[in-house]
């Protein structure tokens, strides 16, 4: 599974629905690998996942953090490394769901993937569409994604 999370009314929040949109447009995605913008609602469905009888292999999360890196700066972040609040209240960083992404890990036998850009910019009001910074780090996520997926 590969889930992208954040708002896309709030500038860079919105990377991990941009990724995932470029790629379903951009790439060919096995039909074994489920393609999700989740928006807000990760918390929800990491919980779904996890009274599912049956899971998936592998999670892969998109999302933006601000760890006072270079904007636009994409890499993965281990899952006991998340911050524990980021500006949006409905962060997929916020207990619970970094707590729900560790059970999946370590209870669950899921393997766990984060993969994240440092943001520029997340405005307090609404602004829609990414800077320039984190937009064009897209392609560099997507290439994380294909590889842990197993393709190029």
């Amino acid at each position: 599974m590969v889930l992208g999370c954040g708002n896309i009314l709030f500038g860079d929040d919105g990377f991990g629905p941009e990724v995932v949109e470029y790629l379903q447009k951009s790439f060919q995605i096995p039909s074994n690998v489920f393609v999700c913008n989740t928006g807000l609602s990760v918390r929800e469905i990491l919980f779904n996942i996890i009274l599912s009888e049956k899971k998936p292999k592998k999670i892969i999360i998109v999302d933006a953090v601000d760890f006072g890196k270079n904007a636009g700066l994409t890499f993965q972040l281990d899952v006991n490394d998340m911050p524990e609040i980021k500006c949006d209240d409905f962060s997929m960083h916020q207990a619970p769901t970094s707590n729900l992404l560790k059970e999946l890990k370590n209870n669950c036998g899921v393997e766990t993937k984060i993969i994240v850009v440092q943001i520029k910019l997340i405005p307090e009001e609404v602004s829609v569409g990414l800077t320039r910074e984190v937009k064009n780090s897209i392609p560099a996520a997507c290439k994380m994604i294909m590889d842990e997926i197993g393709l190029q």
